[in-house]
């Protein structure tokens, strides 16, 4: 059986595996009401927020622990047949879509907080504790997750992608929060990479080789990451511009002169028209930052009277404050709620996503012409972006049945990867691979690492059981 016609432009032609009734008799035995072959939960197991149409997965493991994970894992490789991890099904690149069919594995429901170790600023979690989740669990402490890509994502999905988000400016990303793991290895063997330790010269750094790996190496099943002290104060603002290039060189502005800033997100009059329509709000519709500041008080005043001064050279217009918990809460809510805000826009679109990122000093080359070029195409879009880290967001509203626009969204984004490369960036700020991904990321790295990185994953899964298919093709 082969992979629908959707994937073929995109794809290697894809061969669906065969799984044996032997395999699925065995899954039912050892996990029974935890096992699934019902239509409509192989069916929410085999989407995600991706335009990909794809074959659900032949069945569905709900795991509830790490040996539950291994077992599931070993019926598998005894019988060679695919397992792909799922989380919360948030992601945006057909991470979790069983491409040569397979078996779901279900980790959300570990989703415990094994231990808050405050004194040492770290956390240890199950992989399917989401960042909300586990916000609520350490706020008692005095002490924050700040990795937040905008959906509830898991944990365990969010260290897979290597995830980041709007705080990344700041705290960064997954790769350098997560310290340690614990992975079911593709013969259901149970690994710990890492210590809870900052920093260690003990052999390769398996750790930083799992997170990011989109389940093609191992399945995780517990994470320790960093935690952050509350910031004493806070305070978030928008600041609207003339124009878009205003906008972004604030940002560089800011950037390069070294304010430590926490957050800062662009969009533009078209996406604000978006959010606005749907969050029920009236903010200014042309081209906008926002932005939010940590520290003392003393050190946040400082901060913001150095970004007033440099948005007014470049004709930024009053700041409005969100200075209560509430006000800053419904103003970040709508900003991480644009996506569905633009899907919204077009009832029964589909979002074509992007996610590039450049060195922040090419930041206005990279994102000035990708929207010049969305708009000479006529298609609609929306636009945000994580800018303080040079990382934004296109995303291409298209008519799914209709050939023509998607082929445009293809073009335009395959345009816009290719200036970012040009300029010494990458295909991928935070969303991985995945499917859509993978002849960019050919252009990204070269045949010799991509190469290597088949070495590697013919080294760990030789047979191909883990996630196949996904980052590049064997």
């Amino acid at each position: 059986m082969n992979a629908p016609a959707s994937l073929n432009h995109l794809l290697p032609q894809i061969t669906l595996r065969t799984v044996p009734q032997a395999l699925l008799d065995a899954l039912k035995t050892r996990f029974g009401d935890q096992f699934s072959a019902a239509m409509a939960v192989r069916e929410q197991h085999g989407r995600d927020e991706s335009a990909f149409t794809v074959p659900p997965p032949s069945a569905v493991v709900f795991a509830q622990s790490t040996q539950d994970v291994a077992d599931a894992v070993k019926l598998c490789a005894q019988y060679k047949v695919p397992v792909i991890p799922f989380g919360v099904g948030s992601s945006l690149e057909g991470h979790l879509l069983a491409v040569q069919g397979g078996i779901s594995l279900d980790v959300s429901r570990m989703n415990q907080v094994l231990s808050i170790q405050s004194d040492d600023l770290t956390v240890t979690v199950q992989p399917g504790v989401t960042r909300k989740q586990l916000n609520e669990a350490v706020k008692s402490t005095g002490l924050f997750f700040p990795i937040d890509p905008g959906a509830d994502a898991t944990i365990g999905g969010m260290s897979a992608t290597r995830a980041s988000g709007t705080n990344a400016v700041r705290y960064g990303t997954m790769r350098e929060n997560v310290l340690a793991l614990e992975v079911v290895t593709a013969s259901g063997d149970i690994i710990r990479t890492g210590t809870r330790a900052k920093k260690s010269s003990a052999g390769y750094d398996l750790t930083r080789l799992m997170v990011g790996s989109e389940g093609t190496l191992g399945v995780i099943t517990e994470v320790t990451v960093k935690l952050y002290p509350l910031p004493e104060a806070v305070m978030a603002a928008t600041c609207s511009f003339g124009s878009l290039a205003d906008a972004v060189n604030t940002t560089i502005q800011l950037i390069q002169l070294g304010v430590p800033i926490a957050r800062c997100e662009l969009l533009d009059a078209n996406t604000i028209r978006m959010v606005n329509a749907h969050s029920k709000l009236t903010l200014r519709e042309g081209a906008m930052l926002l932005m939010e500041f940590h520290g003392s008080p003393a050190g946040v005043k400082e901060q913001v009277e150095t970004v007033q001064e440099i948005a007014a050279e470049f004709g930024g217009q009053t700041f409005e404050w969100a200075e209560t918990p509430e006000e800053r809460t419904k103003l970040w809510t709508a900003r991480h709620n644009a996506y569905f805000a633009g899907v919204q826009s077009r009832p029964g679109c589909k979002a074509i996503t992007t996610d590039t990122c450049v060195p922040i000093s090419h930041l206005a080359d990279a994102l000035l012409d990708s929207v010049t070029e969305a708009q000479e195409a006529g298609i609609p879009y929306f636009l945000v972006g994580h800018v303080g880290d040079g990382n934004f967001h296109m995303g291409y509203l298209i008519d799914p049945d209709n050939p023509e626009e998607r082929e445009t969204a293809e073009r335009l984004n395959t345009q816009l990867v290719q200036r970012a490369l040009q300029l010494g960036g990458t295909c991928t700020g935070e969303h991985g691979v995945g499917l859509h991904k993978q002849g960019f990321l050919l252009e990204e790295t070269g045949n010799g690492a991509v190469d290597m990185m088949r070495t590697l994953k013919r080294a760990l899964d030789p047979d191909n059981i883990l996630n196949p298919g996904k980052i590049f093709s064997l």
